[in-house]
């Protein structure tokens, strides 16, 4: 999102990777808008941060996209204690929640908001141009969250998915250990299901408000007039269906995001439904929309003819014909009807293919019970040309490394617990404390 360019451009392939161990010169849109004047302000997870760890620090950041960084630390992470969690202090990787005490305004991301509030005061009184990313922690997990969005949604009334006995089989190895690798345990309990379900949709109510504060402020101070909005994320999430719970596979409730564009000077209302766009077309919308020249380097198209209801029509050839996800050894390509999905296993390829139309859950592998050919073999020539242009080195974009080590972690310290001179822990916080 932040570069305009592939994984296999980027040769970023893991998490707690700085960007410029693998591609150095690059120039992130960030950057790109501190080269054209603008006053550039992180606030939050931008740049991979480990979540919750590295809440309160710079993260994996690139300081070089930024005049000024903001690390909030709230209330959710001092007593990370309390948290209810599948796996002893585990909370990121695992499924974890709590419903907790206190005001939006103490948790990190109510302050993240707060604190973009402030800028937008200071900002409006300067008149100077600004480019300001705000990243939320929610709802990643641990879904946490004051209680009164909890009462929002009762476990009761929340469903479920099934999955067929057998339906494993149906699918390639690699996608099987896509759906496997994070159940904790590998089938929970309805009722607790349905209280994890129910946590994480109060975590999208809680962030949801922090949005809303902040587009509040935006409009009291009439920068609305002159600013652009862009409201996404960078993945999205499963909750039971596939028999999976959290993210990293490649069907469409991991792949599929949410994306607002406003533009005070755009003429299309509403939402422009079937047409698949990317996360990297964001960098080259908002340089278009900004006037500023973008590097020559950036991979996708800008959206800017969507926002014209008089220059862009859903009906007639779209930007993008389909759009590309790459997730470890596998990439996906959607398109309006369809989706194909190939993994390499060594030298060998194993594929998925979905008629979203008659099977928009996704679950009926067509590969695995035998398919025509057509579309099939049109859309896989699709695909590997896609993943072909996605592997080219663009021009413009300086040094690129290949295998760009991960940096460093130790352990993750909650706050509260004790440890002896060696490390190891001694005393856990309790959650009556």
């Amino acid at each position: 999102m932040m570069t305009g360019l592939y994984p296999d451009q980027t040769k970023i392939f893991r998490n707690n990777t700085y960007i410029r161990d693998a591609i150095p010169d690059v120039i992130t849109m960030g950057q790109r808008f501190r080269q054209s004047g603008y006053r550039s302000i992180r606030i939050g997870k931008i740049f991979h941060s480990d979540n919750p760890s590295a809440i309160g620090t710079a993260g994996i950041d690139d300081i070089y996209s930024w005049d000024q960084t903001i690390h909030p630390y709230g209330r959710d992470k001092r007593e990370e204690y309390k948290i209810n969690t599948l796996t002893p202090r585990k909370y990121g990787g695992t499924l974890s929640w709590l419903a907790m005490d206190g005001t939006s305004e103490e948790q990190t991301d109510g302050i993240g908001a707060t604190e973009a509030m402030g800028k937008l005061d200071e900002l409006a009184a300067s008149g100077e141009p600004f480019f300001l990313a705000l990243g939320f922690y929610r709802p990643h997990t641990p879904f946490v969250a004051p209680k009164r969005f909890f009462a929002q949604y009762n476990p009761e009334h929340i469903e479920i998915p099934e999955t067929p006995e057998g339906y494993l089989e149906t699918l390639p190895e690699r996608a099987q250990k896509s759906i496997r690798r994070k159940q904790n345990p590998t089938v929970l309990e309805v009722e607790l299901a349905q209280e994890i379900k129910a946590a994480y949709f109060a975590t999208v109510s809680f962030v949801d408000e922090q949005i809303g504060r902040v587009l509040g402020k935006l409009e009291e101070t009439g920068l609305d007039e002159n600013t652009v909005v862009v409201i996404t994320s960078d993945h999205g999430y499963h909750l039971g269906e596939h028999g999976h719970w959290q993210k990293q596979t490649l069907f469409q409730n991991a792949t599929q995001v949410p994306l607002i564009i406003y533009s005070p000077e755009s003429t299309q209302q509403g939402s422009v439904n079937q047409v698949p766009v990317e996360l990297i077309d964001i960098y080259p919308t908002l340089m278009e929309l900004t006037g500023i020249s973008p590097p020559a380097f950036l991979s996708g198209q800008s959206l800017v003819p969507m926002l014209s209801s008089n220059a862009y029509d859903a009906t007639d050839r779209p930007l993008h014909e389909n759009a590309l996800t790459q997730w470890g050894r596998g990439h996906s390509l959607v398109d309006g009807r369809y989706r194909i999905t190939r993994w390499n296993n060594g030298e060998e390829l194993k594929w998925e293919f979905y008629d979203r139309a008659a099977d928009p859950d996704e679950m009926h592998n067509l590969v695995s019970g035998g398919i025509e050919r057509y579309p099939f073999d049109s859309l896989r020539f699709v695909l590997e040309s896609r993943i072909a242009e996605a592997e080219v080195k663009p021009e413009g974009l300086g040094r690129q490394f290949d295998n760009a080590k991960p940096a460093h972690k130790a352990p993750n310290i909650t706050h509260g617990d004790l440890f002896d001179e060696h490390g190891e822990q001694t005393f856990l916080k309790p959650k009556t404390d």
